[in-house]
């Protein structure tokens, strides 16, 4: 197409150059991983029509950010629902384009369907995928980057769009929907080795330079602009350059930004981090062929603010870093000092010989300072400077006295000298502060001048409104993706990550995508036209004008076909809940197969020693009224005791709550009933058969224990939670980093559900989840130390940690948002592995850690489940409350994050 060419071919030839040496850079991963279920179907369940996620299939993040903001999109979502195969379609392929283009089509269409109705949390892309992987293979490396494959999709999209049209068309020339919404065309005006050219281009996604720039405006006034402005509108040609201006602006506005450089002296790519900031609403009247005129003059305008606003920043910074040495001052302060040394008294002065042979400084000045007035004063620095050095000139010719004042101060100096100098500096001072408030109001003035350059009603015509952002986390050679998408109906952003959506803000969204803040930042913008309503507007029912939703939306051969898949997944929730009530009937029949007691000696656990003593106080009633009166007066002494306890606030290393359970019951208001069952069956225990007493008020216990119906308490809500009270004190020091782990994500789980139903119920759930962070950071360091030995067994040790026990685990700590530490303990680990990116390794380490890295910095994936909880000791309730104690006396003494 001639010159027309030249900048945009640079412009992509400079984004594929570096996508191309990432692909080198990057090693085949001969085996991705690809995240398994979740093995209950409950958790894969869609929950109030949140929208539906993408499971990643293999480093699959790439596609299911595109896929998720395209379909988002409510009339690219329409056109690709209700794409009919062309009805020639068994005399095809007729080419190798319609052999690939259109199942990659009906799988899209499937896809698209199940994103609609589905009743999963997430669904499998996987047929989609591979098709589109089979195309980008190649021998360099096994799949393209993010930018090379929009382009190919929107590539694929167009050519079976075009395979319809055609076969429609009735004489006239077919139109593509898919060139039409994403489409748009600029004129190029220059001048080229001497001549003069105009010419008309087509473009798609449009391709922006980020390095050099801070926001989208100085991106797109570079990329409109090359060269030398001047020579197109004057009359010298020698000089070569060239504008773009927008004749047709797409509906739909792809802005590709180029944050990726090839290092020719490391020969890699790398990624640039530079903060580029975009708005929510971008309007592009200035690029408008229609507007050129006037924003040449603009321009023209701001060229001319910003050189002028260049030498006011100049001498502005003449006063604020003042001097001729390294080390520079604000002018104002340097004459505050000078101020302050003129207006210092000396505390002590010593005479000095030496100095009787020079003659005073005083007696120098009258002939030099003779013409000092208020009014000369404003005769410059220098004056100050003259008269500085005349008041110090006697030190520099002496040596250093043997007794100097305590702080430096003018020795010689009369009151009408020093009126003299204190009025300049004052004087001084003042200009100085003037002139600087002066520069920094004029600079203020001008830069508020350039931003509202473009505000005129004239100007603001053209609007895009964003709707999607492409974030990619990490370097150039190894990362995540996602994205940002704007529900334009409930006015709200939606982050898209993967099998992961959840509601964002504008704010999280900025601190990702703008960069500057970490590794992660947009690769890819995409705005709309904001007064082409039809491209985010519903569809209606004709008949009742009321929206359609869901699967209404969908054609009859879609419709069925989500119906089938939904079908299936009941089924699973089906054999799930079957499964379980299977299993809870086989552990019923096994407790009831009687057992033979294991014999084991009688320990003085807390609660038993507490019924003993509480039975010797009660003697005297026994003796007097007999064993039912003893019992009474035991148990109402021991409630008591017991109630003192339940109100009282102990350290934790004597947490009655562990202590005896009815303290636990106590604390959370349990029914009467469950804890006058409670202290019968510790009464009616039979270890209680140590003399006649304890046996025969252990014998009115176990009497008025069969009284009480099994139905009249429900006792198993509260014995699980009291016994598992128990159990947790185990959980912070006995096991190690690898036992623990699996421990401290059971124990916050159920310790979250237990406070759930009270403040009592568990434990304080900071220090759990402290545990459990500080467990995940030392496997992490542990296994980081075990990648860097280079030895093979070892990096594979250390990856197994990594792939087996840490990363299922991250997505617990990002659950809840709001746990701060929790989410810097997750960079923390990705920095930690991030850190390697730069530094040489052998190959194959290499090659595990770019194979590694992104189900790191992938947190979209299912928390991963395990079968059962891992088994505790067998411990007697004596002995866990002495360990617990002894723990936690341990933690009291070494405080562990300020607790």
């Amino acid at each position: 197409s001639g010159p027309i060419s030249y900048q945009m071919m640079s412009l992509r030839c400079r984004v594929l150059e570096a996508s191309i040496a990432e692909n080198k850079a990057s090693l085949k991963r001969t085996h991705p991983e690809v995240w398994s279920d979740s093995p209950n179907p409950y958790d894969r369940k869609r929950q109030d029509n949140c929208p539906v996620g993408l499971k990643n299939v293999g480093n699959t993040c790439w596609f299911s950010a595109v896929i998720q903001s395209l379909f988002n999109l409510l009339e690219f979502r329409r056109l690709v629902l209700n794409f009919n195969p062309p009805a020639n379609a068994q005399d095809l392929p007729r080419n190798q384009k319609e052999h690939r283009n259109l199942p990659f089509m009906r799988e899209l269409r499937y896809l698209f369907a199940l994103l609609v109705g589905s009743k999963r949390k997430y669904v499998d892309p996987s047929r989609a995928v591979e098709i589109l992987k089979d195309a980008f293979k190649s021998n360099d490396s096994q799949q393209q980057d993010v930018s090379e494959f929009t382009h190919k999709l929107l590539d694929w999209l167009e050519d079976a769009f075009q395979i319809k049209a055609e076969e429609e068309r009735d004489g006239e020339k077919p139109k593509n929907p898919m060139v039409e919404l994403f489409y748009g065309r600029f004129l190029a005006v220059g001048v080229l080795e001497g001549k003069k050219f105009e010419n008309t281009e087509m473009f798609g996604q449009y391709p922006l330079q980020v390095n050099g720039f801070k926001d989208l405006h100085e991106c797109l006034e570079a990329a409109m602009i090359e060269g030398e402005i001047e020579s197109l509108h004057s009359e010298n040609s020698a000089k070569s350059g060239q504008e773009h201006w927008f004749t047709e602006l797409p509906p739909v506005l792809t802005f590709e930004l180029s944050r990726f450089e090839f290092n020719q002296a490391l020969g890699r790519p790398e990624k640039i981090h530079n903060k580029l900031e975009f708005p929510p609403i971008l309007y592009l009247d200035r690029y408008m062929h229609k507007n050129r005129e006037i924003t040449r003059i603009k321009r023209d305008e701001i060229k001319r603010l910003k050189e002028y606003l260049t030498v006011l920043q100049q001498r502005l910074e003449r006063y604020l870093s003042y001097g001729s040495g390294p080390k520079r001052f604000p002018l104002v302060d340097v004459l505050q000092y000078a101020l302050e040394f003129a207006s210092s008294k000396p505390v002590c002065t010593s005479p000095v010989d030496d100095l009787g042979a020079s003659a005073p400084a005083s007696s120098m000045l009258p002939a030099q300072t003779s013409h000092l007035s208020p009014k000369g004063c404003s005769t410059g620095f220098a004056l100050f400077l003259e008269v500085f050095f005349i008041i110090h000139k006697p030190f520099t010719q002496s040596r250093i006295p043997p007794d100097l004042p305590m702080h430096p101060a003018p020795r010689h100096i009369t009151e009408e000298e020093l009126s003299v100098l204190e009025g300049c500096l004052h004087r001084w001072r003042t200009e100085v502060e003037n002139d600087t408030r002066d520069l920094q109001e004029s600079i203020s003035r001008i830069h508020r001048t350039i931003e509202l350059m473009y505000s005129d009603k004239t100007m603001v015509q053209v609007p895009y409104r964003l709707h999607a952002v492409l974030v990619h986390e990490g370097q150039a050679n190894a990362g995540h993706y996602w994205a940002y998408i704007y529900d334009h109906h409930q006015n709200r952003w939606m982050k898209y990550n993967d099998i992961s959506v959840t509601k964002s803000t504008w704010e999280e969204l900025e601190r990702d995508s703008f960069g500057g803040y970490r590794n992660a930042s947009a690769y890819c913008l995409m705005y709309i036209n904001d007064k082409e309503q039809y491209l985010i507007q519903e569809e209606f029912n004709k008949e009742t004008g009321q929206i359609l939703v869901g699967m209404d939306t969908l054609p009859s051969d879609l419709r069925d076909y989500v119906k089938e898949d939904n079908k299936r997944f009941e089924k699973e929730l089906e054999e799930w809940d079957v499964e379980l009530a299977q299993k809870a009937q086989q552990e019923k029949l096994l407790s009831q197969i009687p057992r033979a007691p294991a014999p084991s000696p009688v320990m003085l656990t807390p609660n038993m020693q507490g019924i003993i003593m509480a039975i010797g106080k009660a003697r005297n009633v026994y003796d007097r009224c007999g064993p039912e009166a003893g019992f009474f007066k035991a148990i109402k002494l021991e409630y008591t005791r017991l109630l003192k306890l339940a109100q009282e606030d102990p350290p934790p290393e004597c947490d009655y709550r562990l202590r005896h359970a009815i303290v636990y019951f106590i604390q959370n208001q349990a029914p009467k009933k469950i804890i006058e069952r409670t202290l019968l069956e510790q009464f009616g225990d039979h270890n209680l058969s140590f003399d006649e007493r304890c046996r025969n008020i252990m014998k009115v216990a176990q009497a008025k224990l069969e009284m009480i119906k099994p139905d009249e308490v429900n006792m198993e809500e509260y014995e699980v939670s009291a016994t598992w009270m128990l159990h947790l004190m185990f959980l912070f020091l006995y096991f190690s980093y690898m036992e623990a782990l699996l421990y401290l994500i059971y124990a916050y789980q159920n310790n979250k559900e237990l406070l759930s139903k009270g403040p009592y119920r568990g434990h304080d759930e900071e220090l759990i989840s402290h545990y459990r962070r500080e467990c995940l950071l030392k496997l992490n360091e542990h296994a980081a130390a075990l990648f860097e030995s280079g030895d093979d067994q070892e990096v594979n040790n250390g990856l197994i940690i990594m792939n087996e026990l840490i990363v299922p685990c991250l997505p617990l700590l990002l659950v809840d948002e709001m746990e701060e530490k929790d989410i810097v303990a997750v960079e923390d680990m990705r920095n930690r592995w991030c850190s390697y990116l730069g530094q040489e390794m052998e190959p194959n380490l290499q090659e595990k850690l770019t194979d590694f890295l992104p189900k790191l910095l992938d947190c979209s994936t299912e928390i991963k489940g395990f079968n059962d909880p891992p088994k505790l000791p067998s411990y007697s309730t004596h002995e866990l409350c002495e360990r617990y104690a002894r723990i936690m006396l341990s933690l009291s003494r070494t405080p562990a994050d300020g607790r």
